[in-house]
């Protein structure tokens, strides 16, 4: 078993929300993820999609987005992301859902020998333009990780947290987020959100521990990322 991993698909099979609009890499990026991601994944494999997964705005118009998904090789684990505005109810969502594919939502979820766990997270304080309102959010972001992580460590197995949002800010500052992942011993964080020049705020490599990824799609050529040999699962 490999573990892959890839964030903001940003499908939109039912919607029109043409992606090159941000730019010629994103020209024909579906077809870009499915030819890399069957030359790379097989059956076994597991892939993380920490993510903005679907431009749809109700469950009904992201289906076919999730079964265009669901068709790829691999056992797919997603978390939402900000503008996943379909995902509304959990267990509604996990009853549209392929066998292979599955969603998180403060519970965490074992695979072979490592268990994954993750929330959508949100802007660190070090924002700019961060607000009362956005305080509001990320503490309670905070607690859902909080509660995930506490699932993941029942099972007694190497953790891989997803976040969509990076778990700090540019200068790579301690958070709520990133002391959480340091307490409950995490192996590696992956996280999407970032795009085009925003690349430049990305941060990686270990810290605390933890090993950081940014896997946004057009940051990593839309191809899934390979983490479990840097993260020795």
């Amino acid at each position: 078993m490999a573990v892959y991993a890839l964030a903001d698909l940003h499908l939109s099979s039912s919607v029109e929300k043409p992606m090159d609009i941000f730019g010629v890499a994103w020209e024909h990026h579906a077809e870009k993820i499915k030819t890399s991601w069957t030359n790379q994944v097989t059956v076994n494999d597991l892939v993380l999609i920490p993510g903005d997964i679907s431009w749809a705005m109700t469950l009904l118009e992201a289906q076919a987005d999730l079964d265009w998904i669901a068709q790829l090789p691999g056992v797919k684990v997603m978390i939402r992301g900000n503008h996943d505005y379909w995902w509304n109810g959990i267990q509604k969502i996990r009853r549209s859902l392929h066998p292979s594919l599955h969603a998180l939502q403060n519970d965490a979820f074992v695979y072979d020998n490592v268990v994954v766990c993750g929330t959508r997270g949100w802007v660190s304080p070090s924002h700019p333009k961060f607000t009362l309102e956005d305080e509001a959010i990320y503490k309670r972001e905070g607690e859902r990780l909080k509660l995930t992580l506490e699932k993941a460590a029942s099972h007694n197995l190497p953790i891989v947290a997803m976040l969509h949002y990076p778990p700090s800010g540019a200068l790579g500052e301690t958070t709520l987020f990133t002391q959480l992942l340091e307490e409950y011993g995490v192996r590696c964080c992956v996280y999407g959100h970032l795009h085009g020049p925003s690349h430049r705020f990305a941060v990686e490599g270990q810290s605390g521990g933890v090993e950081y990824r940014l896997v946004s799609a057009d940051y990593i050529n839309f191809s899934p990322l390979r983490i479990d040999d840097s993260c020795a699962f």
